[in-house]
């Protein structure tokens, strides 16, 4: 049995836990990638686990969730409630590949009922990295600080060509629009931190049918 993690040890007995540690680390990996070799056309959808099912943007994403599936697309969450389980919802309605990638916590984000095929992970990075790792596109709902994150790192690996450039999507005007005012005022204008070049990789939409139809003709790839 490996080590519990939370302890204090030191010298070699920290060495055997920090073995143990990449291991499990390792095991993730392989298994994560197995796991999603069984897909094709993936799309990852992003977004707050906070919002309701009356909430518009729920209603958006399960809408997305239709579309993509009628189409043939796998939709891939995180697997929890709100934007994920509305996506999840609306590929499974439509007898739909809908994938859960689930992070484990005590007492936490139990897998919403709407994946029909689910795979949890001990450590969120190896879980961003299979949320990532073959997706065509990428949606972003509105969200807190979990989805700013993952989005602003897609856009980097894009921006760094440590990624193909494929389709990054914000959904939702009145959500993103003053975020991504500031970062052309801030970023590109007054610091020049950024190129005009870099903003190409985002693109905003209001709804589900707008962003189906940046997607819908983009290319199936292997993992990164």
């Amino acid at each position: 049995m490996p080590p519990d993690e939370s302890s204090k040890a030191s010298g070699p007995a920290r060495m055997h836990e920090i073995t143990w540690r990449i291991f499990r680390i390792m095991a993730e990996f392989v298994e994560g990638f197995q796991f999603l070799s069984e897909f094709s056309r993936e799309v990852t959808i992003f977004g707050s686990a906070r919002f309701k099912p009356s909430s518009p943007w729920y209603k958006e994403a399960r809408k997305l969730g239709n579309l993509l599936a009628d189409c043939g697309f796998t939709v891939i969450t995180g697997g929890g409630p709100g934007i994920m389980e509305a996506a999840n919802r609306g590929a499974t309605e439509r007898g739909g590949q809908s994938v859960g990638l689930n992070i484990q916590l005590p007492m936490e984000q139990r897998i919403n009922p709407y994946v029909k095929r689910g795979r949890g992970f001990h450590y969120f990075f190896t879980r961003k990295v299979m949320l990532a790792a073959s997706a065509q596109a990428y949606v972003y709902f509105p969200g807190g600080f979990g989805t700013l994150d993952e989005m602003f790192e897609m856009v980097t690996l894009i921006q760094t060509g440590k990624m193909q450039k494929i389709p990054v999507v914000l959904v939702g005007r009145s959500f993103w629009d003053p975020m991504m005012d500031w970062v052309k005022k801030t970023l590109l204008e007054n610091e020049k931190t950024i190129s005009a070049k870099d903003l190409e990789i985002i693109r905003v939409v209001d709804s589900a049918e707008e962003a189906f139809k940046l997607i819908e003709n983009s290319l199936d790839r292997s993992f990164f």
